[in-house]
């Protein structure tokens, strides 16, 4: 006999009924912990998970996608959106449809972003095997492809009962609301267990209200960081994304504001100043800033506050001086000692007062500071040439950048992921607003882009979205443009059709590489050529509405229309894909070839050797 005070349920409706629990606080006001779940179904969870989410929908909204790394990406970057404070889960069937969905665990697992993934799996009975789609292991029958998940999930559980729910989701969501464990959850369900009954305790599923932890930093830490501070001459800062997922702009901006700090922003740290404010040098690394790359290779102390120092903002260990020291304010000790960092391992919110309060008294150089507004003020002149309409045959991504970025309203979001567009957005997109520049560049993951704007737009309806994308992404992952339409979520999309990879095609030549299998000229293809893509009919066919245009003032009278647009707008235009913004950036490595038969490779390789004696390892 069952206990009292239980509910019978199948497995998949106590995890339903346990995900419409979660709530979070956010600013008094207490929500939905998930905003609902992308779904693709087949015989993997239709029958489980599906039957299960079809009598919630009033509480837990299901959303029909086309791709299920596209919907991932997409729940994905509704979290980022929202500072990982809210989140979607994702469900799919078993063999391809899992699979699928391993590459955007990957991505949410580098960009340390909460997303549940709920990948159905074989019977755990086994009784009907060898199903179809399963994956047949001759040495280890436990193994299905939902193992794939497992090196890219911050937690992995495969559900074999129905009552290991009572352990197993209290855990994920415990790694999906930690500021330092965030990351891709993955709850791998046999399709036969999703439908077995249990008699669960209605305690189980009480409301829980979940609100952020804010750790505060060792005492110790904060005066070794205190005093290697007061230390410094000629300080530059780092912001990055720790920054927003902490919510601490207000104490940064403090910060940096009481001690006139040079601030450089990272990928994910871009918006954590205006780029108008008198601080802000812009874009630090490899994709960065004339103005506080120069800073950068000259200061003795760097403030990086919420980054993980990745390659592309060090330079590869390049950019700063050997004689440099770090302090490194992160919550995530596994960061913050990095490049031999000074630590300060603590929430920024709390943290940086408590930096602020214990420097009075201290102050940069006078000459340092009056030489980052000069190099601050040359490179705002910089990027203004870089925007501007020169009125070529081919637009460069810089103008077309200037045409959408003068275009955007305060509010609105640029969304973009992969290939050369996003270092010219780093260096060139002007934001006032914190969330106005959604970037994936931990992954680099082409086919973020559509998907990703999609999440960003649910996260952020009030504000127009604009995915900016090459034609290589959007020919990789285009299917959610058919989402954004049926779920009336509008998106504007620039497409730049540079004809190819132009971003691996350059660096392809910077090794000393011949055009070779990225651009569509140099790809082994019919006497004809590759066929010339027409994307505005394409989207079209997807129910949005578009227009091809042929130069930047074009660019900008279709941007007026598809503001006004009432669904989801799409503008294509052929671009310039040798030409990039020189000015700023530093190096970055990428291994040249010891031996080559080209002349131009062994040369690259020389400058790759030179290069590399600049490393601080």
């Amino acid at each position: 006999m069952p206990a009292k005070n239980t509910i019978r349920l199948t497995m998949a409706q106590a995890l339903v009924k346990y995900l419409i629990a979660q709530k979070v606080e956010i600013d008094g006001e207490t929500l939905p912990l998930f905003e609902g779940v992308f779904a693709i179904f087949g015989h993997g969870n239709v029958a489980g998970v599906g039957e299960a989410l079809y009598h919630v929908q009033d509480q837990l909204p299901t959303f029909r996608a086309h791709n299920e790394q596209g919907m991932a990406h997409a729940a994905i970057a509704f979290a980022k959106a929202n500072n990982r404070r809210r989140m979607m889960a994702a469900t799919t069937s078993v063999g391809p449809g899992a699979l699928n969905m391993v590459t955007a665990a990957a991505l949410a697992h580098v960009n340390r972003l909460p997303v549940l993934l709920l990948p159905g799996d074989t019977f755990a009975t086994r009784e009907p095997d060898p199903v179809l789609q399963q994956i047949e292991n001759w040495n280890d029958p436990t193994i299905t492809p939902n193992d794939c998940f497992k090196p890219v999930s911050r937690f992995f559980d495969r559900i074999t009962r129905p009552e290991q729910l009572l352990n197993s989701l209290p855990q994920a969501m415990r790694i999906l609301t930690d500021a330092i464990e965030c990351g891709p959850v993955t709850l791998s369900l046999p399709q036969d267990v999703q439908t077995m009954a249990y008699d669960y305790p209605e305690s189980f599923f009480a409301e829980r209200i979940h609100r952020m932890r804010r750790l505060g930093a060792d005492v110790v830490e904060i005066e070794q960081a205190i005093e290697l501070l007061k230390t410094a001459k000629n300080p530059v800062v780092i912001a990055g994304g720790g920054l927003h997922y902490s919510e601490a702009l207000p104490e940064f901006h403090q910060l940096v504001e009481t001690y006139q700090l040079p601030v450089g922003e990272t990928q994910a740290g871009k918006g954590a100043l205006p780029w108008d404010h008198a601080l802000n040098l812009g874009s630090v690394g490899v994709t960065g800033s004339a103005a506080i790359n120069e800073l950068a290779r000259e200061a003795d102390v760097i403030l990086a506050v919420g980054t993980r120092l990745q390659d592309f903002t060090s330079g590869s260990r390049s950019l700063f001086s050997r004689d440099a020291r770090i302090v490194s304010i992160n919550i995530n000790g596994f960061d913050a000692i990095k490049h031999n960092g000074v630590p300060v391992v603590g929430d920024a919110k709390r943290t940086l007062p408590q930096i602020t309060d214990l420097l009075e008294g201290w102050q940069p150089s006078a000459a340092w500071c009056d030489r980052a507004e000069s190099l601050r003020q040359q490179w705002n002149e910089t990027v203004s040439i870089a925007m501007t309409d020169r009125g070529t045959d081919l637009p460069t991504d810089a103008e077309v950048i200037g045409a959408v970025n003068r275009a955007a309203d305060e509010k609105d979001i640029v969304v973009c992921a992969a290939g050369g567009l996003p270092g010219e957005l780093h260096k060139l997109w002007r934001t006032k607003y914190d969330k106005g520049y959604h970037l994936e560049y931990g992954f680099s993951c082409m086919g973020y882009e559509i998907a990703g704007g999609l999440g960003v737009k649910m996260a952020k309806p009030d504000s127009d979205v604009i995915v900016m994308i090459g034609d290589g992404s959007y020919l990789m992952l285009n299917s959610e443009i058919a989402t954004s339409v049926m779920l009336d979520q509008k998106l504007i999309l620039v497409v730049l059709d540079n004809r190819g990879y132009g971003c691996i095609s350059r660096l392809q030549h910077a090794c000393g590489g011949a055009g070779f299998n990225n651009l569509l000229k140099d790809c082994k293809t019919i006497d004809g050529g590759a066929p010339k893509t027409d994307f505005a009919a394409h989207a079209k066919a997807l129910g949005a509405n578009s227009e091809k245009v042929g130069c930047i003032t074009e660019l900008e009278q279709a941007l007026i229309r598809a503001k006004q647009s009432d669904k989801t707008y799409v503008i294509t235009l052929d671009t310039d894909p040798l030409s990039t913004t020189e000015s700023g950036g530093s190096w970055w490595e990428v291994a040249v070839p010891e031996v080559s038969e080209r002349e131009q490779v062994r040369l690259a390789r020389k400058q790759y050797e030179l290069a590399k004696q600049q490393q601080v390892i």
